[in-house]
């Protein structure tokens, strides 16, 4: 008769499968490497089933891995749950929020006291990830990105922004509504560098206001994110093409203004990803909810029309 494997078996299989590395789930467990890579072995032998390939002192898992590891996860995650219940602890859901790192730093962060706010206290891990995401691995239950990366998982697009020139309301006043005089101000340039997503540039937005702005268009300061440009742009040292979602509260409360009103709309939606395993919990299905109605507020906001 075949034995079962052990819960400390599957333990071990369970933290080394997401941490990717047996010393990672060595030291989570409080034991030795060797020990995981023992308890793995009697799980595979008991089971039947290879679940990692050994690859240079790395380990991959296998297809069969692959198939477990999101079903043990939330096996141990409601153990874990439970535990806490019976121990007298007041349950607190988890939430793991990934979103492009612009997001993070500031944009989310400073929003999430009201989602705490209006739905209750959770533990929330907020992640600023560039694009892949690994969903089973990282045990992300929320990913915001630019365009529709994923539709392997369950995606809808929720946002198309765009964006706008915008500064300091003293280099606004030299401009005089004259879109032209744009290419004689210090322009802030955002770089996302090689792997990131195509934005529209100063040339571009130039090009079509229909005005010829020689080499202008390329001097001034640049910046590897959208939320760096926004700051040096409100610190009054350039114009910057700020995204609608970042810079409309800097608009509303009058700490930047548009000195043109041309804007471009981006090529691409943001979209929104809950995989299925995370899709039937109520913290992840009102954080959704709340995200959407953050990000289409303020790409909506009236100073943007």
């Amino acid at each position: 008769m075949a034995t079962s494997p052990s819960l400390k078996g599957l333990q071990a299989f369970e933290a080394a499968a997401r941490t990717g590395s047996f010393a990672a789930a060595a030291e989570e467990l409080s034991v030795s490497a060797a020990a995981i890579s023992q308890l793995i072995r009697t799980v595979e032998q008991q089971m039947g089933r290879k679940l990692f390939h050994r690859v240079n002192r790395k380990v991959v898992l296998t297809e069969a891995g692959v198939e477990m590891l999101p079903r043990l996860t939330m096996a141990f995650q409601e153990i874990g749950s439970v535990s806490r219940e019976l121990g007298g602890d007041a349950f607190r859901p988890r939430l793991v929020v990934s979103v492009p790192p612009s997001m993070a730093m500031g944009w989310l962060s400073q929003r999430l006291a009201g989602f705490v706010a209006s739905h209750g206290a959770a533990d929330i891990s907020l992640r600023g990830d560039d694009d892949p995401v690994p969903f089973d691995r990282d045990l992300i239950d929320v990913r915001l990105s630019y365009g529709p990366h994923y539709r392997e998982h369950p995606t809808e697009d929720i946002v198309r922004d765009a964006v706008y020139p915008v500064c300091a309301p003293r280099l606004a006043a030299a401009i005089k509504a004259d879109d032209g005089a744009l290419g004689g101000l210090p322009l802030i340039h955002t770089d996302w560098g090689p792997t990131g997503a195509s934005f529209p540039s100063w040339r571009n937005w130039f090009e079509a206001a229909g005005i010829q702005p020689g080499r202008a268009a390329q001097r001034g300061l640049s910046a590897n994110s959208s939320r760096a440009a926004l700051d040096l742009a409100i610190s009054g040292l350039g114009v910057a093409l700020a995204q609608g979602v970042y810079c409309a509260e800097a608009l509303e409360d009058g700490r930047l203004v548009r000195p043109a009103v041309r804007a471009i709309a981006l090529r691409q939606p943001y979209c929104l990803t809950v995989p299925e395993r995370s899709s039937g919990r109520d913290v992840v299905a009102a954080f959704r909810d709340w995200l959407i109605d953050e990000c289409r507020r303020v790409v909506g906001s009236p100073v943007l029309r």
